[in-house]
């Protein structure tokens, strides 16, 4: 086709063009007509009173102004563009119907129980039924899935400590035939559970040991970790650290729910914080206790074991009262060790860069509420250790009958913060006011508690340098009880535990 423009006045003939198509030049539009031409078909148009009035050739006008060549011409142009799609979803829906026609006539595999919606013993047991198979059965005859049944006379205690069922780090390649019974508290990191582990069988009846199951979510995978690579040593083992048993993946892998265990020694007493909120401490109670809370963190932050052998120091970095467990009314021993560090001389600087500002804000230690430790000596991780623990020791001190007028249970810094003070308010606290939990005069009439109160002040220095070194706490509570159990001479009595008989002054002993 060639289109052919011009300017034409309408009273003058056009040659090869019928005059009367001229007259349509009075339209503003460029409809195009039809008339013979000696080279075939050839169609005229024009139009005026608009700039370029025909740069758009009209064919056969209809009455929506659209030409009837361009509507035809749509429809073969939205079918061809819409048939790919089209015929995609097609292949797609074919597939799908040929795969789960295919796929519904294999058999599935065996059901799973069905997992409870909150978090249960039931619903971990259901994760991964790990002694099922091995058909321990109660009394009613029924299997109990707890494990080994009674052919299996060998105690799971025993098995702990062999080395050839075990994974990296103390973790066991085969799970441990442990039945969770209740929940017993809930940290940050995890959850704890009461549980009952089978430890053999004896005539056909069962053994069950009482354990603490440490329970991690998948999203504190790290946390876990970290605290199987501490226990991992076993040189970290002594009286005063919770026994560590075994460390254990629950749970599909990569699912959701699965779960992440540490299996401990179980100590009904619960945590240090929860005892003294229902207890109060009498001053033999204190002193032993106290003692045993230090040499924990002294044999943390020992280069040795108690028989000389060389160790890997370590900082807790969370020492407080919930992270202690009571053993007994006499001793305590340290728990939770998701963010502690061991200090190996051989990692450097860059090692320990992001080990700065963490642990609880209320038990930071005022150089980690400033974020400026000293990252190039390895001695103020356990400068900050001291810290902490000297404000676990008031709380303990705060509690117990030999100050007098005893309180309600309060951590350390009580009403002057929050319930959950952030680090913000504990920085402006402790660094811009140089705040200590108070230690009221009449705590100080009894003599042991004197020394006591000035060992926790000189633990909580502003200057980490100051601070006495857990060894040295040892040593100091060590005298303090031996005071307390050495015989006195006739007409002589011990320190008094309660100013209900009359106070103690430092000055001197009263006598009968």
């Amino acid at each position: 086709m060639t289109v052919q423009t011009m300017c034409h006045h309408p009273s003058l003939p056009l040659e090869g063009v019928d005059p009367g198509l001229l007259l349509n030049f009075t339209s503003r539009e460029c409809l195009m007509v039809a008339q013979p031409a000696d080279d075939g078909a050839m169609m005229v148009c024009g139009c005026q009173g608009e700039h370029e009035c025909n740069d758009r050739l009209i064919f056969n006008k209809e009455v929506n102004g659209f030409s009837k060549l361009q509507s035809k011409d749509v429809i073969p142009v939205v079918v061809v563009s819409m048939a790919p799609p089209i015929l995609v979803a097609l292949i797609a829906l074919a597939a799908f119907y040929l795969y789960r026609t295919h796929c519904s006539n294999k058999p599935g595999p065996a059901a799973r129980p069905n997992w409870p919606s909150k978090c249960t013993p039931e619903l971990y047991q259901a994760l991964d039924r790990p002694c099922e198979h091995l058909g321990d059965r109660g009394e009613d005859g029924k299997e109990t899935g707890m494990g080994p049944g009674p052919q299996l006379e060998q105690s799971y205690a025993q098995m702990l400590s062999s080395k050839g069922d075990r994974g990296w780090e103390g973790q066991r390649v085969e799970p441990l035939p442990i039945k969770l019974e209740a929940l017993v508290g809930k940290g940050r990191f995890a959850e704890v559970w009461r549980a009952r582990l089978l430890q053999g069988s004896k005539h056909k009846v069962s053994i069950y040991e009482t354990v603490a199951v440490k329970v991690f979510p998948s999203v504190e995978y790290s946390s876990w970790r970290n605290e199987c690579s501490v226990f991992s040593d076993p040189k970290l083992e002594h009286e005063n650290v919770v026994r560590f048993l075994a460390a254990e993946e629950r749970g599909p892998p990569g699912h959701m729910l699965r779960k992440y265990w540490l299996v401990l020694d179980y100590h009904s007493l619960g945590n240090l914080q929860d005892f003294l909120t229902a207890n109060i401490l009498n001053w033999e109670e204190l002193i032993s206790m106290a003692g045993s809370i230090a040499r924990g963190v002294a044999h943390l932050h020992s280069d040795t074991t108690p028989s000389g052998a060389p160790k890997v120091p370590v900082a807790h970095r969370d020492l407080k009262s919930s992270n202690i467990v009571v053993k007994s009314r006499m001793e305590c021993a340290l728990c939770d060790f998701g963010l502690a560090l061991r200090l190996d001389l051989s990692l450097t600087v860059d090692d320990y860069a992001n080990s700065g500002q963490v642990g609880t804000a209320r038990y930071m230690a005022p150089e980690v509420l400033e974020s400026r430790v000293n990252l190039e000596d390895l001695e103020a991780f356990k400068q900050m250790d001291v810290y902490s623990m000297a404000l676990v020791l008031w709380e303990m001190a705060s509690r117990c009958r030999a100050i007098g007028d005893v309180q309600s249970y309060e951590p350390a810094f009580g009403s002057k913060v929050c319930e959950q003070p952030c680090v913000e308010s504990m920085r402006d606290l402790v660094l811009r006011d140089r705040g200590r939990p108070d230690i009221p005069s009449a705590w100080t009439q009894h003599q042991g508690m004197n020394t006591f109160c000035s060992t926790i002040a000189e633990c909580w220095d502003h200057d980490p340098e100051a601070r006495l070194t857990a060894h040295c706490v040892v040593e100091r509570l060590l005298v303090l009880q031996q005071e307390q159990e050495e015989p006195r001479p006739e007409g002589q009595q011990r320190l008094k535990d309660s100013p209900e008989d009359g106070p103690v002054h430092s000055s001197s002993l009263e006598v009968l």
